[in-house]
């Protein structure tokens, strides 16, 4: 094989394998990208059940009044 053959094959070789893990990079960045936007939603989606349940807790209080009674410990709303 000639000097110059030997040359462009290396450089073939350097080229195809810059760009297979140019391919792959970006490959793995859209699942890192993807997967940031899932966590991101999930945890939005937490943040939104968490909201819910303090209105309705806050919903639910205003809606039961104040006690029946003012003795100590004792509370008739659930009688």
């Amino acid at each position: 094989m000639a000097p110059l053959d030997k040359v462009e094959t290396r450089k073939d070789t350097i080229q195809v394998a810059i760009d297979s893990g140019a391919t792959h990079a970006g490959q793995i960045m859209g699942i890192v990208a993807g997967a940031v936007r899932d966590v991101t939603r999930e945890l939005g989606d937490w943040a939104t059940d968490v909201l819910e349940m303090r209105d309705a807790s806050k919903r639910a209080e205003a809606d039961e009044g104040p006690p029946m009674s003012d003795a100590p410990g004792e509370d008739l709303r659930h009688r």
